[in-house]
């Protein structure tokens, strides 16, 4: 019988027949296993600062800029400034700083330790990087209007403007009312208090 069935099985390769053959199942990962995490390389970056713009008749205030990869801890992070034209150092070693406009030599100097991105354990001693740069504070626009000192308005701001319940009226100096009109806001010029939505005193 058994002769038989072999003569057959033969007999159907031979005649253009296949034969399937049985391929082992993929054999998924034990229960419990650990896929190794990916490491990743700690670095500090001292990134530069922008150029900045004081508020009008202010200063712009400057701090470190700082990126890191993977695990760092920043210990500590200061600038020094020095005036470009003088050398004059206007900071050192200071978190932040107060520029006036003008152009500046600023060094970023931090501080860090780095660690190993799988054990959290450090890696190596505690560094130091700097970097210098040329930095430009520009000086600020001066707005059109600003706020009323009690009765009165500042000099570069004289036009007064007077909100009234049903209409807004500015008054310019030498006007008639001028001087007992109590303002809610000042104005560089006649054009601005108009943008702003007040028209011109009827009498002064």
């Amino acid at each position: 019988m058994r002769t038989f069935l072999a003569a057959v099985t033969i007999g159907a390769l031979l005649s253009g027949g296949s034969l399937a053959v049985a391929t082992p199942a993929a054999t998924a990962a034990p229960v419990g296993t650990t896929v190794a995490a990916t490491k990743v390389v700690p670095k500090l970056t001292i990134r530069k600062i922008p150029t900045k713009r004081a508020p009008y008749g202010g200063k712009a205030t400057v701090k470190p800029r700082v990126a890191t990869t993977g695990v760092v801890s920043v210990r500590k992070k200061t600038i020094t400034v020095k005036k470009t034209s003088t050398g004059a150092t206007v900071a050192k070693n200071v978190r932040k700083a107060r520029l006036a406009p003008g152009t500046y030599r600023v060094t970023t100097k931090v501080r860090f330790q780095r660690y190993d991105s799988v054990t959290r354990q450090k890696r190596g001693e505690v560094r130091t990087k700097t970097r210098t740069q040329t930095l430009v504070v520009k000086a600020g626009v001066r707005p059109t209007s600003t706020s009323p000192d009690g009765w009165d308005c500042p000099g570069w701001a004289p036009i007064k403007g007077n909100r009234g319940s049903t209409d807004w009226i500015y008054h310019v100096p030498g006007g008639r009312w001028y001087e007992v009109t109590n303002p809610e806001e000042c104005f560089t010029t006649a054009s601005a208090a108009r943008e702003a939505g007040y028209r011109a005193s009827k009498n002064g």
